[in-house]
């Protein structure tokens, strides 16, 4: 049975005992978020996973990190390397998205070396092998996509991002938007491409009954993407936005019926002022399924700061009740990202899910800004550094610039406020 069929009979399985441990929530209570589809557990039956996790309503807000081969830069050891620093630095779970090379070869070792819940875009796939056999990337079949899911999940693969929004129905209110920017999913506009040379109607959305006997079977929980996310700010909250979230939210409660976990997707490019509107609208036309938003971005021109631009966006949409952010590196929009850039996203993100957790009364996470502050007060350097969310940046700092009282920062010297004080009320 899936993790949502055994919340549904109200058996607590060893994985949620050992997730309510790690959240420090009661098991009771998260498994009657699970059953009323507020909480997903990111576990394929078949992946053996050191760190599971779980994403959703009274939980702390989860980071995504995504890696994968581009058609320019196919580099598996790379790739590998990405992965490996988003765990270290603190990704709750990662995506590949590989689009060049061997892309079975480079998910089989990314699931294999991966110590958190892995996810894809299988349609990705779908198109690289058509190209390699047809020459033409939209020639892939109904059936093809079938198998591939299938395999995928096979393989444990945790969560598929399927583009099953992007329908006849949306497309009319894309066509008759006034957007500066069409599609910019990636995954969507291959779909909306294949639809428009076929006539036919999207095949996720088609095959969905097909797809949840797949996603059953090997517990893979469904990530309902958002093919018509807004590349702008002017386009944020447009009625091909909402058309598609509308749909989503009709697929999740299919989905539901049939014991299979949902979350849904969301955006993307959207001014502070309508990141609100947002996440009450997913919650409301969704059913309350987690809400898994990329940023979102909240201004168009941050180029090469783009991770700051998503993490300003991030934290106020998980303070209003986003679940899982995937994070957005200073890459953004300009190249294949770099190790570097990997750690600084992932490390951006983890801020913003912090400082919304502290918002939602996470005591985890009000717990760990406590352990802080004493540590402050204290002038305990070592402990401040391992407490700090990034120990390695915050150890080079203290370390490039030395104080002659090791007891202080050379930011304030002899001046330090907080020794200050400690003299004066000795007093």
């Amino acid at each position: 049975m899936t993790q949502l069929e055994y919340a549904k009979k109200n058996k607590i399985t060893p994985l949620v005992k050992r997730i309510a441990q790690q959240e420090g929530v009661d098991a009771r209570g998260l498994l009657k978020n699970i059953k009323a589809g507020r909480v997903v557990v990111l576990k394929n039956n078949r992946h053996n996973l050191k760190k599971p996790c779980a994403v959703g309503y009274g939980l702390r807000t989860k980071v995504n990190a995504n890696i994968g081969t581009s058609t320019d830069k196919s580099g598996i050891k790379d790739e590998l390397r990405k992965l490996t620093t988003a765990i270290k630095y603190g990704a709750d779970a990662v995506m590949d998205l590989s689009v060049g090379g061997n892309l079975k070869t480079m998910r089989l070792e990314a699931l294999k070396k991966s110590t958190i819940p892995l996810g894809t875009v299988p349609v990705y796939e779908l198109a690289v092998n058509a190209q390699r056999k047809n020459k033409n990337f939209l020639s892939f079949t109904d059936s093809d996509m079938l198998d591939i899911l299938d395999a995928q999940g096979r393989e444990g693969v945790d969560f598929f991002t399927l583009h099953a929004g992007v329908t006849k129905k949306s497309m009319v209110s894309l066509r008759n938007s006034k957007r500066i920017l069409n599609i910019v999913s990636r995954g969507g506009a291959i779909i909306a491409n294949w639809m428009n040379l076929y006539g036919k109607e999207n095949p996720f959305f088609e095959h969905f009954d097909e797809i949840l006997d797949i996603a059953y079977k090997y517990d893979v929980v469904l990530s309902l993407g958002d093919g018509m996310r807004p590349g702008s700010i002017l386009d944020a909250n447009d009625e091909a936005q909402f058309s598609e979230l509308k749909i989503l939210g009709g697929l999740a409660l299919r989905a539901k019926k049939r014991n299979v976990q949902v979350m849904i997707e969301g955006p993307g490019h959207v001014p502070l002022d309508k990141i609100k509107e947002n996440i009450i609208l997913e919650k409301k036309l969704c059913h309350n399924a987690p809400f898994y938003v990329l940023g979102p971005l909240v201004t168009d021109i941050a180029s090469g700061y783009d991770h700051i631009n998503a993490s300003i966006g991030g934290a106020l949409a998980a303070s209003f009740g986003a679940d899982f952010l995937c994070y957005v590196t200073p890459a953004e929009h300009l190249r294949h990202p770099s190790l570097e850039d990997v750690r600084d996203g992932v490390v951006a993100s983890k801020i913003s899910a912090h400082s919304a957790d502290i918002v939602k009364r996470n005591k985890q996470a009000i717990e760990w800004d406590r352990q802080m502050s004493l540590a402050r007060k204290k002038r305990d350097w070592v402990r401040q550094i391992r407490l700090s969310i990034d120990p390695d940046k915050a150890g080079e700092y203290r370390k490039s610039s030395q104080p002659t009282d090791s007891g202080v920062c050379t930011m304030c010297g002899k001046y330090c406020s907080i020794k200050l004080m400690e003299e004066c009320l000795r007093v």
